[in-house]
């Protein structure tokens, strides 16, 4: 038991990498930014190829910079070809299956055991000389600790704002002579290149790339930054990030516990983090029924 739970403390801390770039577009910008499926594929297609080369820290660099561009194409076909946001989205995640498919060779699953090549993981454990479990754990937080504490310095600065300005009021920006598409094209480069990081992460912990992995990724990452936000409400980006470590380890564990009591079969892990999701987005809207109902009732009483 205590290593599943180590094993979803784990996996849960590489997918608050995703979450956090999802927060940034969703939240942020308030775009939804469905190339998150394509960019989180992309970062592991590309970190298990350098990876098998030889090169693992590389191979997480490139797979950044490789998000980032992922991010740039869709935020390009919005800002400048004035396609939808959602629209612009599925067609870059669409191309994106090609690319990663010609970055693997045309395999839709690569495995770095067969290749022999060592991650970052295993070089962390020969330096530290930790257990492989306790290793992990601690490379994978200084990792995510790191990001996130960069993520919330940069959206404080002068850049920074002008990107949350620009989700906050888009038409206010661009009174204000602020360049509304550079920002979001930052945005999005910075969200996705996280998300990508994600997948390449979650490629040399797994020790593989599959083409389908990231299949209702979106659905992930948005249950992740709910269950979050649950926790801590909508308050700062500071709060916000950090919520969505938290939402994103709560997130995984919900799903171990429901697999682990054998409610469900692991094919419905989809339709739970649907399910999670819709619940989630439908409060509000529960909240001012019911807020509704109290008040007419309470009226009627008062008529009686």
């Amino acid at each position: 038991m205590s290593l599943i739970i180590l094993g979803e403390l784990q996996t849960g801390m590489i997918y608050a990498l995703m979450a956090a770039g999802l927060y940034v577009t969703f939240r942020i910008l308030d775009i939804p930014d469905l190339t998150v499926e394509g960019s989180f594929t992309l970062g592991m297609t590309v970190t298990v190829m350098i990876t098998s080369a030889g090169y693992p820290e590389l191979a997480l660099l490139i797979a950044i910079a490789a998000g980032a561009c992922a991010g740039l194409v869709t935020a390009f076909l919005q800002t400048k070809v004035k396609i939808q946001p959602i629209l612009s989205g599925i067609i870059t995640m669409t191309a994106l299956y090609s690319v990663n498919m010609q970055i693997m060779g045309g395999k839709p699953n690569i495995s770095l055991y067969s290749a022999g090549a060592d991650t970052i993981f295993i070089k962390f454990e020969r330096l530290t000389g930790l257990s492989a479990n306790n290793s992990k754990l601690l490379l994978i937080s200084l990792i995510v600790a790191a990001v996130i504490a960069l993520l919330i310095l940069f959206f404080k600065t002068r850049v920074g704002l002008k990107i949350r300005a620009t989700g906050d009021n888009e038409e206010m920006v661009r009174s204000s002579s602020i360049n509304a598409d550079l920002t979001k094209c930052l945005g999005f480069a910075i969200g996705n290149a996280s998300v990508a990081l994600s997948g390449g992460l979650l490629c040399q912990y797994q020790q593989y790339a599959d083409i389908n992995y990231a299949v209702g990724m979106v659905v992930v990452g948005l249950a992740s930054i709910i269950i979050g936000e649950a926790f801590f409400g909508r308050r700062s980006v500071t709060i916000g990030f950090i919520s969505v470590v938290v939402g994103s380890t709560a997130y995984r564990f919900i799903i171990a516990l429901a697999l682990q009591v054998k409610l469900f079969d692991p094919y419905w892990l989809k339709f739970i983090s649907a399910v999670i999701v819709v619940i989630a987005l439908s409060l509000p809207v529960l909240k001012t029924y019911f807020q509704k109902l109290f008040a007419r009732l309470k009226n009627e009483r008062g008529n009686a």
